[in-house]
């Protein structure tokens, strides 16, 4: 009877984690239209987790000084995988300025699921 129920919880888990991969999937793709919408940064976002568990574990942003823009690979941050992504905005910094002395806080763009150079290679 216990093996029933292990292959029974087991299956369950595993319909559980694709619903949740689904639900953080779309909640990646709300918060992105609404950022094309309204400008950013939104609040609510995605935690950091919730947009990497949802396929989107790129951050595209842009310096507010000299318009650069990069993508931040989010899984290697080092914030708490917890942190709301539009609390990220203030705490990036554009690598180009600060080398200038100078350290304006990024602007946010949009969740992505790969890098834009990665892309236009392809």
């Amino acid at each position: 009877m216990t093996g029933i129920h292990a292959a029974r919880s087991a299956e369950v888990r595993a319909k559980a984690e694709t619903l949740l991969q689904q639900a953080d999937r779309l909640l990646c793709e709300s918060w992105n239209e609404r950022m094309w919408v309204d400008g950013g940064p939104i609040d609510p976002s995605p935690a950091i987790d919730q947009a990497v568990n949802g396929g989107y574990p790129w951050l595209e942003i842009e310096c507010s000084r000299c318009k650069m823009m990069r993508d931040v690979d989010m899984a290697a941050l080092r914030h708490p995988p917890t942190t709301f992504v539009h609390d990220l905005a203030g705490r990036l910094r554009c690598s180009k300025c600060a080398k200038a002395n100078r350290s304006p806080a990024a602007t946010l763009l949009q969740l992505a699921q790969r890098p834009r150079q990665a892309a236009a290679e392809t």
